[in-house]
């Protein structure tokens, strides 16, 4: 084993000298030099033992004498073993405080260093890297073998061979790191999914967006329209013509309901409440709307582009003095139906209109509207005409429900746009082509300016009436919602709300009744 020399007379009047072991079995302890003396013998475990040279004879495997040199030593290497000292081989030299030797080939590595006490101080951590870089400067292993070795006994230094101090404050040190690290990868983790959520929500509002684009006028739409307008009725003029062959009662109450009936287009987009920033379009550096791989829009509130809004058309009708219009609640608050609301809600966003208008038969101008009120259990809802410049003729409300079997007239503007341009002919549909300019609001504003603007009426029957619902047969789709069901004498029987293809083609309306209760809640009746 190691030889431990502590007798104090001799000790050298420079301090205690030692041999720390760098490597090999005894690393990380300390063979103390005392004598004038000494043999160094390495036995084939590789541990050194460390004799004075008077006591006893020299041990076989003899690798080197110490002699004592004022007040230091000179190692001498013994015969043909070979001793390095600072990565150089020597026979001889007088050691310096830090001097690294390598005793044989296969041999421990040990620093030579002289401390004023009697024992040793507990390492510093520039100690340990000290001792990392000596190893592997000096060793002569090859190089990753160093590298792993002199990162292995770094960390061990650090648990064993610092102060009890040190080592106490590391761990809790590491333990406050760990936590930080732990706590940042957890909101890093929380935050990427909020982004990836909003960004998910966001990429749904847009891909309903693409839809509203991929459902507006484009000039292949025109270019159909005009193929397929000549086989069919082109014009409120035919459709009233037709009626009129069927029934004379039943085209009077056309004719006069028709300005009554106008058609409702507008626009929402998302808002956000904190800022009253809206969702935008984001633009390339020439201004034009980024779109993303899958074809969608890019959005965003730091967006510069124009407002990402949602366009909708849908029908509304006159009551009253002609100020008020009745219509459908899923089209004064037409995200009811949007299941991006609640996501958009998460991340502090709001549905809002951006553009609510009407256009009134025959007139050129839109009206702007605004949401009056909206019944809480009925889909309906009551708008004004802000500074509406000509009033409206309203349409009477009937007093009793019809029976089953009874006729009714069901008006409005289905289809939208698109209808109102297959009524429009040929002639006008050519004209926007070569205009240009084919938009959602600029069409609809061609068409009012021309006088298109008239609402397309279709007959059917009563087949049920309750006090929640009434349901009938006449034709209508998408953008007829809010308008008008009339019986023969022209009175509103109920309000056109839904569409069931799966029965039969049947439609629902919301009751005459329903929409007095909501103008008597409304102080309007």
């Amino acid at each position: 084993m190691i030889a431990m020399n502590h007798d104090r007379d001799d000790e050298l009047s420079g301090g205690v000298i030692v041999l720390e072991h760098l490597t090999g079995p005894s690393r990380g302890t300390v063979t103390w030099l005392g004598g004038t003396s000494l043999n160094v013998s390495l036995r084939q475990d590789r541990f050194l033992d460390v004799s004075h040279a008077g006591t006893s004879e020299p041990h076989e495997a003899l690798i080197a004498r110490l002699r004592r040199v004022g007040d230091s030593y000179e190692i001498v290497a013994s015969d043909e073993n070979p001793i390095w000292v600072n990565g150089a081989r020597t026979t001889s030299q007088v050691l310096k405080q830090q001097d690294v030797i390598e005793f044989g080939e296969a041999g421990p590595i040990c620093r030579y260093r002289i401390f004023q006490g009697r024992e040793p101080a507990r390492k510093l951590v520039t100690n340990l890297l000290r001792d990392g870089v000596v190893y592997l400067r000096v060793s002569r292993r090859p190089i990753g073998d160093r590298l792993v070795r002199a990162t292995l006994e770094f960390f061990r230094g650090l648990a064993l061979e610092t102060t009890v101090l040190f080592r106490v404050g590391t761990v809790i040190a590491m333990a406050v790191i760990i936590a930080l690290i732990y706590q940042q990868y957890r909101l890093s983790a929380l935050l990427e999914q909020r982004i990836e959520a909003g960004a998910s929500r966001i990429e749904s509002f847009s891909g309903a967006l693409t839809r509203t684009r991929n459902e507006a006028i484009t000039p292949a739409d025109l270019r159909a329209l005009r193929t397929e307008v000549g086989s069919r009725l082109s014009s409120a003029a035919d459709r009233l013509a037709v009626l009129e062959q069927r029934s004379a009662a039943t085209a009077r109450v056309i004719a006069a309901s028709v300005p009554s009936i106008a058609f409702l287009q507008g626009a929402y987009g998302f808002q956000e409440v904190s800022t009253g920033r809206m969702l935008r379009h984001v633009l390339d550096d020439e201004g034009r709307p980024l779109i993303s791989p899958v074809g969608q829009p890019l959005l965003a509130l730091e967006g510069e582009g124009p407002v990402a809004s949602r366009q909708f058309t849908g029908t509304g009708f006159a009551v009253g003095d002609g100020g008020v219009l009745v219509t459908s609640r899923h089209l004064a608050q037409p995200w009811e139906d949007d299941a991006n609301v609640p996501a958009m809600a998460s991340m502090g966003l709001v549905p809002v209109l951006t553009k609510f208008i009407a256009y009134a038969p025959g007139r050129d101008e839109p009206d702007t509207l605004e949401l009056l009120r909206t019944s809480d259990n009925a889909d309906l809802a009551l708008l004004r005409r802000k500074d509406a410049t000509e009033s409206m003729v309203g349409l009477s409300l009937a007093v009793e429900p019809p029976a089953p079997g009874a006729e009714v007239i069901v008006m409005g503007y289905p289809t939208g746009l698109k209808s109102l341009l297959a009524q429009a002919g040929d002639a006008f549909i050519e004209a926007l082509q070569t205009a240009g300019g084919i938009n959602f609001w600029g069409v609809a504003e061609r068409l009012a300016k021309s006088g298109h603007i008239v609402p397309l009426a279709s007959r059917g029957i009563v087949s049920q009436t309750t006090s929640a619902t009434i349901v009938y047969d006449a034709e209508t789709t998408v953008g007829g919602s809010g308008g008008p069901v009339l019986d023969v004498d022209g009175n509103v029987v109920a309000v056109n709300t839904a569409i069931l293809p799966e029965f039969g083609g049947s439609n629902l309306g919301v009751p005459a009744a329903k929409v007095r209760s909501l103008l008597e809640k409304a102080d309007l009746n």
